[in-house]
């Protein structure tokens, strides 16, 4: 009967499937379909049944209202975009960028009601600095309101990254890291490493953890930059970036982590650059990625000498982390990805009947009877 067809806009289902970076034959077995009967829907010579049109919907992560529309919709990212490179505007936005920045932005304004409920109106860290002060100004302010010192710290680049992230937590400033997207989606690290949202009352900084490890720490501080300067704003932290507020922000993370007096000091012109890396890497007790970018910074790489040995890093860590096992706790992963006082505040306010299970869950990406389980991993 005709009613159980769908007749969708063959233009919006080839759209969405691109939209979605997948060829007719990996939908058509995500559909548990032919690719020859998707090319017919695509080419409007037949239609799918309401029942695949759902489908289609749901494995190209879309409204299923989309697929009747007339010409596909205008989906901007709802932050400024900072990627643009030499002049050359990023590619559209993925499905797994749009979403992932839509439920932060949800956070962030859930959290930031909660917080004036508190009876919090504005956070101090959130644009207490002009992009036209001094680096080494703003660096010093970071440190002193984080109470950060060089005794903090590590050999170990996560240990450090931890108490860092701890510290700017106990400051009001939310941060969120992971790597996938609902439905194990992955990130991809060549569209951004990471954003920062300076909301006056409840600022966020995401990390995109499908990056190398050794890359997260100036992600971090790049961001925290971004919000101590009050602008928001996704970034891919390009040395060669054209943008002016990206360039003061690699700035401040590479002068918080690498202090320029402290590495020209110890630079050793009868020496390779390579051995250099390696011996103020152990002197700074960061990674090789950190002072090869502060290396080309200040002029003693070039920037394809760069590009070309962070390469051989990335290269090395996709090498050794194919043998970890990404599996786990989903609870204990969920503890990991989510900033720990926006978790607090959602489970105690589901517990005590103030926010339905069901928006609990949405805003912490689990269904709502996983709520209850992730309380008790929080300890509440």
């Amino acid at each position: 009967m005709a009613r159980n067809y769908a007749f969708i806009n063959p233009d919006i289902l080839i759209w969405a499937r691109r939209r979605s970076q997948l060829s007719q034959s990996v939908l058509a077995k995500k559909l548990s379909t032919s690719a020859e009967t998707l090319n017919k829907w695509e080419m409007g010579q037949k239609a799918p049944t309401i029942r695949q049109a759902q489908a289609i919907a749901a494995k190209t992560h879309i409204p299923l209202g989309y697929l009747y529309l007339n010409e596909p919709p205008i989906e901007r990212l709802d932050l400024p975009d900072l990627r643009t490179v030499n002049g050359i505007q990023p590619n559209s936005p993925s499905s797994e960028l749009l979403e992932l920045a839509a439920l932060m932005r949800e956070r962030v304004s859930w959290y930031a009601e909660y917080l004036r409920d508190q009876g919090l109106t504005s956070n101090n860290c959130v644009g207490r600095r002009s992009s036209t002060e001094d680096v080494n100004q703003i660096v010093n302010d970071i440190r002193r309101t984080l109470a950060i010192s060089e005794g903090d710290y590590s050999a170990d680049q996560d240990k450090y990254l931890r108490l860092l992230i701890k510290k700017i937590e106990q400051a009001g400033i939310l941060v969120m890291k992971q790597a996938t997207i609902r439905n194990h989606r992955h990130l991809s690290v060549s569209e951004f490493r990471g954003f920062a949202i300076s909301d006056p009352v409840a600022p966020l900084i995401f990390i995109n953890f499908a990056d190398v490890s050794c890359a997260r720490l100036f992600t971090l501080i790049h961001e925290l930059a971004h919000i101590w300067l009050g602008q928001s704003g996704i970034s891919d932290a390009h040395p060669d970036t054209d943008k002016a507020i990206e360039i003061k922000c690699n700035a401040i993370a590479a002068q918080f982590l690498v202090p320029e007096d402290q590495f020209l000091s110890s630079w050793q012109n009868e020496r390779s650059w390579m051995e250099n890396i390696l011996q103020l890497r152990r002197q700074f007790r960061t990674s090789r990625w950190v002072i090869a970018r502060r290396a080309e910074s200040l002029g003693k790489i070039t920037l394809p000498q760069y590009r070309e040995y962070t390469a051989e890093l990335r290269a090395e860590y996709v090498e050794r982390d194919k043998n970890r096992n990404d599996g786990g706790d989903f609870y204990i992963t969920k503890k990991s990805q989510i900033s720990q006082p926006f978790s607090i505040a959602i489970v105690s306010e589901a517990l005590s009947g103030k926010l339905l299970l069901r928006e609990a869950g949405q805003l912490l990406d689990m269904r709502p009877p996983h709520v209850m389980k992730y309380a008790q991993e929080l300890g509440i």
